[in-house]
Protein backbone atom coordinates (compact mmCIF):
# COMPACT_ATOMS: atom_id res chain seq x y z
CA UNK A 1 0.00 0.00 0.00
CA UNK A 2 1.11 3.57 -0.58
CA UNK A 3 2.18 6.00 2.14
CA UNK A 4 -1.18 7.80 2.05
CA UNK A 5 -3.36 4.73 2.63
CA UNK A 6 -5.06 4.24 5.98
CA UNK A 7 -4.48 2.47 8.39
CA UNK A 8 -0.81 1.70 7.79
CA UNK A 9 0.14 5.38 7.75
CA UNK A 10 -1.98 7.60 10.01
CA UNK A 11 0.20 10.63 9.23
CA UNK A 12 -1.88 11.16 6.09
CA UNK A 13 -4.75 12.14 8.41
CA UNK A 14 -2.87 14.44 10.78
CA UNK A 15 -3.97 17.73 9.19
CA UNK A 16 -7.58 17.42 10.28
CA UNK A 17 -10.30 19.85 9.27
CA UNK A 18 -9.87 23.49 10.26
CA UNK A 19 -12.54 26.16 9.97
CA UNK A 20 -11.19 29.72 10.14
CA UNK A 21 -13.67 32.52 10.87
CA UNK A 22 -11.86 35.82 11.50
CA UNK A 23 -13.96 38.97 11.38
CA UNK A 24 -13.39 42.72 11.28
CA UNK A 25 -14.55 43.13 14.90
CA UNK A 26 -11.77 40.82 16.12
CA UNK A 27 -14.29 38.46 17.75
CA UNK A 28 -13.88 35.56 15.35
CA UNK A 29 -12.35 32.19 15.96
CA UNK A 30 -10.95 29.00 14.55
CA UNK A 31 -11.90 25.38 15.25
CA UNK A 32 -9.84 22.35 14.22
CA UNK A 33 -11.00 18.72 14.24
CA UNK A 34 -8.26 16.05 14.36
CA UNK A 35 -8.63 12.29 14.35
CA UNK A 36 -6.42 10.25 16.67
CA UNK A 37 -7.28 6.71 15.62
CA UNK A 38 -4.85 5.20 18.15
CA UNK A 39 -6.78 6.84 21.02
CA UNK A 40 -10.12 6.18 19.34
CA UNK A 41 -11.08 9.83 19.52
CA UNK A 42 -11.37 13.16 17.78
CA UNK A 43 -9.63 16.12 19.36
CA UNK A 44 -11.19 19.53 18.87
CA UNK A 45 -8.99 22.60 19.27
CA UNK A 46 -10.43 26.11 19.24
CA UNK A 47 -8.84 29.54 19.54
CA UNK A 48 -10.19 33.07 19.69
CA UNK A 49 -9.17 35.73 17.23
CA UNK A 50 -6.56 38.08 18.71
CA UNK A 51 -5.69 40.28 15.76
CA UNK A 52 -6.33 40.64 12.07
CA UNK A 53 -6.50 37.01 10.92
CA UNK A 54 -4.49 35.91 13.98
CA UNK A 55 -5.60 33.48 16.65
CA UNK A 56 -4.62 32.90 20.28
CA UNK A 57 -3.37 29.31 20.04
CA UNK A 58 -1.54 29.72 23.38
CA UNK A 59 -4.94 29.88 25.11
CA UNK A 60 -6.67 27.29 22.96
CA UNK A 61 -9.51 25.11 24.16
CA UNK A 62 -9.09 21.36 23.67
CA UNK A 63 -11.86 18.79 23.88
CA UNK A 64 -11.69 15.04 23.29
CA UNK A 65 -14.66 13.31 21.64
CA UNK A 66 -15.63 9.67 21.69
CA UNK A 67 -18.21 7.97 19.50
CA UNK A 68 -21.28 9.25 21.38
CA UNK A 69 -20.02 12.84 21.03
CA UNK A 70 -19.43 12.35 17.31
CA UNK A 71 -22.92 10.90 16.99
CA UNK A 72 -24.51 13.94 18.65
CA UNK A 73 -22.78 16.33 16.23
CA UNK A 74 -23.68 14.16 13.23
CA UNK A 75 -27.35 14.00 14.29
CA UNK A 76 -27.50 17.80 14.23
CA UNK A 77 -25.75 18.16 10.88
CA UNK A 78 -28.02 15.49 9.39
CA UNK A 79 -31.14 17.31 10.59
CA UNK A 80 -32.23 14.66 13.09
CA UNK A 81 -32.04 17.17 15.95
CA UNK A 82 -31.64 20.94 16.13
CA UNK A 83 -28.91 21.00 18.76
CA UNK A 84 -25.98 18.94 19.99
CA UNK A 85 -24.87 19.93 23.48
CA UNK A 86 -21.87 18.12 24.92
CA UNK A 87 -20.51 18.60 28.44
CA UNK A 88 -17.22 17.16 29.70
CA UNK A 89 -16.14 17.57 33.32
CA UNK A 90 -12.69 16.86 34.69
CA UNK A 91 -10.91 17.79 37.91
CA UNK A 92 -9.22 20.70 36.10
CA UNK A 93 -12.04 22.14 34.00
CA UNK A 94 -15.49 21.87 32.48
CA UNK A 95 -15.80 21.97 28.70
CA UNK A 96 -18.91 22.39 26.60
CA UNK A 97 -19.56 22.09 22.89
CA UNK A 98 -22.76 23.18 21.17
CA UNK A 99 -23.73 22.84 17.55
CA UNK A 100 -27.06 24.51 16.84
CA UNK A 101 -29.15 24.62 13.70
CA UNK A 102 -30.51 28.15 13.13
CA UNK A 103 -33.52 28.81 10.92
CA UNK A 104 -32.87 32.55 10.58
CA UNK A 105 -32.27 33.22 6.84
CA UNK A 106 -30.09 36.23 7.79
CA UNK A 107 -27.57 33.99 9.57
CA UNK A 108 -25.44 30.98 8.78
CA UNK A 109 -27.45 27.77 9.23
CA UNK A 110 -25.25 26.48 12.08
CA UNK A 111 -23.59 28.02 15.11
CA UNK A 112 -20.70 26.16 16.73
CA UNK A 113 -19.66 27.17 20.26
CA UNK A 114 -16.97 25.61 22.42
CA UNK A 115 -16.03 26.79 25.89
CA UNK A 116 -13.86 25.82 28.84
CA UNK A 117 -14.12 26.96 32.43
CA UNK A 118 -11.08 26.35 34.61
CA UNK A 119 -11.88 24.85 38.00
CA UNK A 120 -9.05 26.69 39.80
CA UNK A 121 -9.97 30.31 39.04
CA UNK A 122 -13.36 29.89 37.28
CA UNK A 123 -11.97 31.73 34.22
CA UNK A 124 -13.96 31.11 31.05
CA UNK A 125 -12.72 30.90 27.47
CA UNK A 126 -15.23 30.67 24.64
CA UNK A 127 -15.12 30.47 20.85
CA UNK A 128 -18.21 30.78 18.65
CA UNK A 129 -18.21 30.53 14.88
CA UNK A 130 -20.96 30.32 12.26
CA UNK A 131 -20.95 27.41 9.81
CA UNK A 132 -22.35 27.54 6.30
CA UNK A 133 -23.87 24.45 4.68
CA UNK A 134 -20.66 23.71 2.75
CA UNK A 135 -18.57 23.67 5.96
CA UNK A 136 -21.16 21.50 7.71
CA UNK A 137 -21.10 19.07 4.77
CA UNK A 138 -17.32 18.70 5.00
CA UNK A 139 -17.54 18.33 8.79
CA UNK A 140 -20.16 15.61 8.35
CA UNK A 141 -17.90 13.73 5.95
CA UNK A 142 -14.92 14.09 8.31
CA UNK A 143 -16.94 12.88 11.32
CA UNK A 144 -18.37 9.92 9.41
CA UNK A 145 -14.90 8.95 8.18
CA UNK A 146 -13.51 9.31 11.71
CA UNK A 147 -16.27 7.03 12.99
CA UNK A 148 -15.29 4.37 10.45
CA UNK A 149 -11.61 4.68 11.43
CA UNK A 150 -12.33 4.52 15.17
CA UNK A 151 -14.54 1.46 14.70
CA UNK A 152 -11.93 -0.12 12.43
CA UNK A 153 -14.40 -0.63 9.58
Amino acid sequence: MSDTTYPENTKAYSNGYTIYKPNQRGTGGVVRFNLNAEKGAIFIEAASQNGEKQFDWDSKIIMKWGLSDIGAALATIQGRTTKAKLFHKTEKANSTFELTFQEDPERAPYLLTISRQEEADKSLRKVSIPLIHAEAAILETALRTATDRILGW
